[in-house]
């Protein structure tokens, strides 16, 4: 088994979202860092069984979910630290608006539930890397700017109160 060197970011909690996400097209110098068949959902639609991709590529983390002939991916990079989701119309990265972790579904979903992949490889590692910061936890959310910038981040209840 391969182990997973998954990037840390400075805000705790975009680290937290930022590896559980998924894919982006492969270049050169690339590594595949896991593969995982799980279950995928896309615009809020019934969950897919899908394939997850996490690929270490030049100062980013890139995770491509499979969901049949569609192609969903996500890249996190740290420096500076930014979420973004491929645009096959545009062949460009979009910022994403919003990242959500569930930990007792082991889910992530991004931008509401445009894409959602059950992943709990990552966070039960999530929850075991960083036990203080996350016990008693079940939701963490991160609100983007349009700039990709972190405007808002929450946890369980307190996201209630929170109106994106």
């Amino acid at each position: 088994m391969t182990s997973v060197s998954i990037p840390t970011c400075r805000p705790g909690l975009l680290a937290l979202l930022a590896a559980s996400l998924l894919g982006a097209p492969l270049v050169a110098k690339s590594e595949v860092l896991y593969k995982l068949n799980t279950q995928c959902s896309l615009g809020a639609g019934n969950p897919q069984p899908c394939q997850v991709e996490a690929i270490n590529e030049k100062g980013a983390t890139l995770y491509r979910q499979t969901i049949g002939s569609t192609t969903e991916t996500i890249r996190i990079t740290d420096q500076p630290v930014r979420m973004e989701r491929w645009d096959g119309q545009t062949k460009g990265w979009q910022s994403l608006t919003s990242a959500a972790a569930r930990f007792s579904r082991n889910t992530v979903c991004f931008n509401g539930r445009d894409l959602c992949v059950v992943n709990p490889n990552y966070l039960n590692s999530v929850v075991q890397d960083r036990p203080e910061a996350m016990a008693g936890r079940d939701l963490v959310q991160v609100f983007f700017g349009k700039d990709g910038r972190i405007n808002l981040s929450c946890y369980d209840d307190g996201c209630n109160k929170v109106a994106p």
